[in-house]
């Protein structure tokens, strides 16, 4: 607790020193000279928030039950086939880096099979109460087979009897909810047997996510935000609409993207102070690949 104080204490003098003192500061200026359009992209920067918020704030998702921290340790950072920026880091490298975050009071793991990174959160979940960690995973599967068999070697290869939030990953179909309904099924039974706590989508088009607002099966969304359009479904005024209306039907909202996967680095206490001030995320997402990075997070969360 003497820790937290610290950090938040701290935030206004330090956060000034992230660029200067970490690995993502040289990479920010490296950019800068190679792209000037990456320095800096232009928006109206977010008014301060009218309450302080800390990273390690427990937060609602939804209407699911499950309360966990405002912040997700990401481990997929341009995550695809088993791999990502995280997962380079090997497993003690990784799991020693949620260990931190733990020890920092972040209590969300947001992992998937396409990051490769269940090996790793498994490891450090051998040093930290299971019930005190929301582990979050997803699958691509598509049928019914394949996601029984996904929800039985994820459990294997996380180390867990049960997983917090189970997502379709990455949808990007507009009828999705009738084109997939047999894996739906699945996750909703797999609900009722206790081998997941809630079950939703990622969503990779406007559509896709449109969809995922209006079905009531969806307990929790994962949904690409910043306030430049990066890497997103549509401009962020047409997401965040839909978002609204998410929220309004009592979804879990998880912001994935915040920092545009590096376009807004020179930007991070702007892209921060955006995401939390929509009024509609219940938490958000970010893959640090140091304990330097994540700790300058953590302070930059509680600076906004």
């Amino acid at each position: 607790m003497e820790r937290r104080k610290f950090l938040l204490a701290g935030s206004a003098g330090i956060a000034g020193a992230w660029f200067s003192s970490t690995t993502l500061g040289s990479k920010i200026l490296r950019s800068r000279m190679l792209n000037s359009r990456v320095f800096g992209p232009a928006f109206a920067a977010p008014p301060p928030l009218a309450q302080k918020v800390a990273a390690f704030d427990t937060v609602a998702l939804g209407k699911t039950g499950i309360r966990t921290s405002r912040l997700a340790m990401g481990t997929g950072t341009v995550g695809s086939g088993h791999h990502s920026n995280q997962t380079a880091l090997g497993v003690k490298g990784l799991s020693d880096l949620l260990r931190n975050g733990y020890d920092h009071g972040l209590r969300f793991f947001d992992s998937a099979d396409s990051y490769g990174s269940h090996p790793h959160v498994a490891e450090a979940l051998k040093h930290v109460p299971r019930d005190q960690v929301t582990v979050l995973t997803k699958t691509f599967a598509r049928d019914p087979k394949s996601v029984r068999d996904d929800l039985d070697r994820f459990r294997r290869e996380l180390g867990v009897d049960y997983i917090d939030v189970c997502l379709m990953h990455c949808l990007t179909e507009g009828d999705w909810t009738e084109r997939f309904k047999g894996v739906m099924d699945v996750l909703s039974e797999a609900k009722e047997k206790g081998i997941i706590r809630a079950h939703g989508c990622s969503c990779h088009s406007i559509e896709a996510l449109r969809a995922a607002a209006k079905s009531p099966w969806v307990e929790v969304d994962l949904a690409r935000i910043n306030p430049i359009g990066s890497y997103m479904d549509a401009s962020p005024q047409e997401v965040v609409s839909v978002l609204r209306a998410m929220k309004a039907a009592g979804k879990g909202i998880i912001g994935m993207k915040i920092l545009g996967q590096g376009d807004l680095r020179a930007r991070v206490d702007d892209a921060i102070r955006y995401a939390l001030s929509l009024g509609v995320l219940d938490a958000f997402t970010i893959g640090a690949e140091s304990k330097d990075e994540q700790e300058a997070l953590i302070r930059r969360v509680a600076a906004a």
